[in-house]
This record gives C-alpha cells, structure tokens and sequence, in this order.
C-alpha cells in the first residue's frame, strides 16, 4: 500500500505509483483521512483525482481510509507499506513513523522508494501554495488535477 493525503496527487506520487506497480503485483493508494490536517480536496475529491489520474494502471487500486496505517494494512492483508523519500528532510520524519508502524504491526514492512529526480522537489503542500498566489502548476500535476486546483483557489 501506499498511504498518504495526497491532497492533491502530484506527479511525483504518480511516478512513485508507476514505480512500486512494478515491483509489486498489486498496489492500493490508500487516501487517508487525517484529524490532524485541513486538506484542501475533501476525502472523497482526492480518492476521485486519484483514480482519475491513474486510471491507465492496471494493477493499481486507489481507496480512502481511516485510522490507523496498520490496520488498513492487515485488514486487506498487505505485507509493505510504500513510503517516498525526497530528501534527507523527509528522512527523520519516515523513519520514526516506519519504526512506529513496526512497533504497532511487526508483520507489516516499510519500504522506502525515492522519486525521480526531476520529481524530488515537489510536494502537494507546494504545489497548493503556487495555485493559490496564481503561479503555474502545470510541471506538478497532470491537466485533471490542475483544474481541480485551479477552480479550487479560485474560490478561496
């Protein structure tokens, strides 16, 4: 599985998406609910991007959640847990979480990819921030999810 807000999905999710569908038969993206954030895209809006964008992907299955990571994990059976890495900042935070998640479901591991690099810089948190002061976020998401944003920050 790979976990997260994605809120909204970037391309550098996607590549992580294309990547980990390669090494493992079937991946879910699995959109957390989280009480500790005010994402801009509602649960059910960043499930539909996300499906939206990786539609093409066979073996990729997207689905919101909540509670904790671990439990998602055991009650669909999953083994790995898929974290992105993009830059030693992320390091400390991915870490302690992947410790806590092994002390919480010792059956269940962390595996760790890092994106591409013309991806390592972006984060969905960014990309809101550059929607919303009118920058272009057209080398950061893909058309449907620009939009989304786009019609987003104009309401704000």
């Amino acid at each position: 599985m790979y976990p997260g807000t994605f809120d909204p999905i970037t391309l550098g999710h996607e590549d992580l998406v294309r990547r980990a569908c390669r090494l493992f038969d079937k991946v879910i993206v699995a959109i957390a609910t989280n009480p500790g954030k005010e994402p801009m895209f509602s649960s059910g809006e960043r499930v539909d991007l996300a499906k939206s964008v990786l539609s093409e992907i066979s073996n990729v299955e997207v689905c919101g959640y909540e509670g904790l990571t671990v439990d998602f994990a055991r009650e669909h059976n999953l083994q790995v847990i898929i974290r992105g890495l993009r830059a030693i900042s992320d390091f400390e935070y991915e870490f302690q979480l992947s410790n806590m998640n092994r002390h919480l479901a010792d059956d269940v591991e962390t595996v760790f990819l890092t994106p591409t690099e013309t991806y390592t810089y972006i984060s969905s948190s960014l990309v809101r921030e550059i929607c919303s002061l009118g920058g272009d976020i057209s080398e950061f998401v893909s058309p449907k999810v620009k939009s989304a944003l786009m019609e987003r920050c104009s309401r704000a």
